[in-house]
């Protein structure tokens, strides 16, 4: 809907009301999960994933950033044992949604740093996507809240406009479900925004959620600036159901 500014909001205020597209509609041989952080991709994608999975589609998943400043002043989780503990629970979530390890890909670059290696991270990108090949790939909505998932966005985008694929680009809001933090878009901005029918796997994608302990719960207490999701927001993610939204070409 615009308002008098001549911005539009993102239909998220009432997710109920967007049409629903069915896993075959969006089937394929090959796809590419990309994730801002740890855990990213299962909030997002976790429904898409364990269907693509369940019809055999090779799904390839890439999580650019660390996660280590989501707790930067836990002395029992410094920085190093705190990107092995994310990482593990990115593999543990994924095993329960049909990925094995040796298709996730860590770049292990720091929370907030992907502009400050944004050339080099373009290059590698465009070998990485250039490698895997994918027919679609999912990736953060372009106007999320968070700076490292606008930043993620970016840098496919740019790999994408120096190669010959063309992939389907379906893209994930992570923090606009926060009502809190969700801005106006471009009215000249034309995008069709969808529902998946997850309902079939929801409980494993509730499964793999649950995998991410350092997220959701106490596991690490001794940094009272730390990040946990709250119940509010993990609540946004175990519908049956994911929302997705795509440029109207």
């Amino acid at each position: 809907m615009m308002n008098k500014s001549g911005l539009i909001g993102l239909p998220l205020s009432n997710p109920s009301g967007l049409p629903w597209r069915s896993i075959n509609e969006i089937a394929c041989s090959s796809a590419l999960i990309v994730a801002p952080h740890p855990d990213d991709e299962t909030l997002g994608c976790g429904g898409a994933i364990a269907l693509l999975r369940s019809l055999n589609c090779h799904l390839q998943v890439l999580v650019i950033s660390d996660g280590t400043l989501s707790h930067p002043h836990s002395l029992k989780y410094p920085a190093n044992k705190l990107r092995e503990l994310r990482e593990a629970e990115t593999l543990s979530a994924m095993k329960l949604l049909g990925v094995e390890g040796n298709a996730v890909t860590f770049w292990r670059i720091q929370d907030g740093s992907i502009t400050t290696q944004y050339q080099s991270a373009v290059a590698s990108c465009r070998a990485y996507i250039t490698e895997v090949a994918p027919e679609i790939i999912f990736l953060p909505w372009r106007y999320d809240p968070h700076a490292d998932h606008r930043a993620t966005w970016k840098l496919i985008k740019a790999a994408l406009d120096d190669l010959r694929l063309s992939p389907r680009l379906i893209e994930y809001p992570i923090w606009d479900w926060d009502w809190k933090q969700r801005g106006s878009l471009p009215a000249s901005l034309e995008v069709t925004t969808w529902r998946l029918n997850i309902s079939a796997v929801v409980e494993l994608k509730q499964q793999a959620i649950a995998a991410y302990r350092s997220q959701i719960t106490d596991l690490i207490d001794d940094d009272p600036e730390g990040f946990r999701l709250t119940s509010e927001m993990l609540a946004n993610f175990t519908h049956p159901w994911e929302v997705y939204i795509e440029e109207n070409l």
